[in-house]
């Protein structure tokens, strides 16, 4: 199977936050703990065993069995899980929200990193064991970010009320969205796995946490993926210190806000990924999640009459753990607490609030893990490679944005040279001589030559952008050609990875699909793959 790949950066869209910190940025240094490099994890595995008990290890394997008995996992995924509790074992974590039936193609990207990296890890470091997490983000409260997904360009949604955590919402109401999905998709061999996957993970399970669990596991259990629901109240009794502390010290508030003003500094463009509060915490309980504030020397549940003194909050903390939900800022702290954690790999916005956290991370004393940005795809056929190639559009060609794509084509594919280039160059020398002889004779004239510059090189622009209408009319055929393959491997304009759900090719490559995934992406390689299937 044909490969091929592009820089991150020359794919034009990734920030440079994130292209700096492939490129090892010096100045970057402070916001992260290693880079994903091979050499760097021995460190990593040696900071990370010396902070996580044998205590918590016996939780998490506790917690993830009781879960897994309702799961038809397979023989790898359990070694996996009776790992956990041995201290030369670690994990490789990767998470997301509980997108219906996948949402976009990335989410198996970041699980195949996390599996992949484990494996190379292992070959590695052999006497240490590597087991891949998915993090299922089941506190989430944002249901119209994950109740749909994309199929040939149109929004296949859930439509239903929703409130608290997603990952305790009922199914119900998605036998109506499954017969839509049915009527899609036709009634091949491929298909009919999709139905099946998908009615079984929807229609047999009774809330969001447990579909996706069972789509997650019959898509990569033969892996030894392990899936972790971590709102459990065994596993959040590990948190109880960070909750207290975040109660009563505003620790992350802190903490966070200092970064992000050093971020700032670093580059005049950041804009912070996600703002700390006062209190990073919610507060959990049927259909409820709403933000906990402490106002008037009392703490409360916004929206509700839920409210209490310092003692009593404390008190309700000890008692109740689970109902205590840490926020986007908080997350990952709970994550590298109750997980022996080597990396986190996620996708560029992660990343990009995950350097905003290194400073709180310090502050509790909790080791950072690495951060590594998962493996990106852009997937086409051999008919559209094929087409690439006779259009002699290369792969940088491919990724521009669409009019500097159209203007770059027709400009290569023309018999006339449309680019004035060298005639701005020209005029602007022109210019030069008369704002000097206007600085000789009259100073006050150094305002007329610069507005009769700037209009006389807009009227070269007008002219340009005239002519390169015109060509676009003459090529339209081949313009559109052009235009129709880009459209297909960029639909909507975006990153295909950002877009399409994984079912459209698995209805193409069925059972290849995941293996060719799992063949080709090397999570620290560090480059946009680019696959013909």
């Amino acid at each position: 199977m044909p490969t091929d790949c592009i820089s991150f950066k020359n794919t034009g869209y990734f920030s440079s936050l994130i292209c700096d910190y492939l490129d090892e940025n010096q100045e970057l240094k402070p916001f992260y703990n290693r880079f994903p490099n091979l050499d760097n994890f021995k460190n990593q595995i040696e900071e990370k065993g010396a902070s996580f008990t044998q205590d918590s290890r016996n939780v998490l394997h506790k917690v993830l069995t009781e879960q897994y008995k309702k799961v038809d996992a397979s023989a790898l995924t359990l070694q996996n899980i009776d790992l956990l509790k041995l201290e030369n074992t670690f994990t490789i974590t990767t998470g997301h929200q509980l997108n219906l039936f996948t949402g976009p193609l990335y989410f198996l990207y970041k699980i195949v990193s996390a599996i992949n990296l484990s494996k190379t890890l292992k070959e590695k470091y052999p006497n240490q064991n590597f087991v891949p997490i998915y993090w299922m983000a089941t506190e989430d409260h944002d249901f119209d970010e994950i109740n749909y997904f994309n199929f040939r360009g149109k929004k296949v949604q859930w439509n239903k009320e929703a409130s608290g955590a997603v990952g305790e919402l009922s199914t119900e109401g998605l036998a109506d969205v499954f017969e839509v999905f049915s009527n899609e998709i036709g009634h091949t061999k491929n298909a009919e796995f999709l139905k099946n996957i998908f009615k079984k993970a929807y229609l047999e399970h009774d809330n969001l946490a447990d579909a996706t669990r069972y789509l997650a596991n019959a898509l990569f259990s033969e892996y030894g993926l392990v899936i972790v629901e971590a709102n459990q109240a065994e596993l959040k009794k590990q948190f109880i210190p960070y909750i207290e502390t975040e109660l009563l010290n505003e620790t992350a508030f802190k903490a966070v806000s200092e970064t992000i003003e050093d971020l700032s500094e670093y580059s005049g463009n950041f804009k912070a990924q996600v703002n700390p509060r006062e209190i990073n915490l919610f507060y959990l309980n049927e259909n409820l999640r709403e933000r906990i504030v402490f106002e008037n020397a009392v703490y409360k549940v916004i929206n509700t009459e839920i409210t209490w003194t310092k003692e009593a909050i404390l008190e309700e903390v000890k008692k109740h753990p689970e109902h205590f939900s840490p926020n986007v800022i908080m997350r990952p702290l709970y994550q590298e607490v109750i997980l022996p954690n080597l990396c986190y790999i996620g996708g560029g916005g992660e990343l990009a609030y995950w350097f905003e956290l290194q400073k709180y991370f310090n502050t509790v004393n909790v080791p950072f893990p690495v951060l590594l940005l998962r493996n990106s795809v852009l997937i086409q056929t051999a008919s559209q490679q094929k087409k690439l190639e006779k259009l002699n559009i290369s792969k940088e060609d491919v990724f521009l944005k669409r009019n500097a794509f159209i203007n770059k084509k027709v400009r290569e594919i023309s018999n006339i040279d449309i680019d004035f280039s060298e005639q701005k160059k020209y005029l602007v020398q022109q210019f030069d001589n008369m704002y000097k002889i206007a600085e000789e004779t009259d100073k006050t004239f150094l305002g007329a030559v610069k507005a009769q510059e700037i209009k006389q090189l807009k009227g070269l622009e007008h002219l340009e952008n005239r002519l390169l209408k015109a060509q676009k009319r003459k090529l339209k055929d081949a313009v559109s050609r052009m235009t129709d393959l880009q459209t297909e491997l960029f639909p909507g304009g975006s990153l295909q990875e950002r877009n399409t759900n994984f079912s459209e090719f698995y209805l193409e490559y069925g059972t290849k699909l995941i293996p060719n995934l799992i063949e080709n992406l090397e999570p620290l390689k560090g480059e946009f793959l680019i696959i013909t299937l």
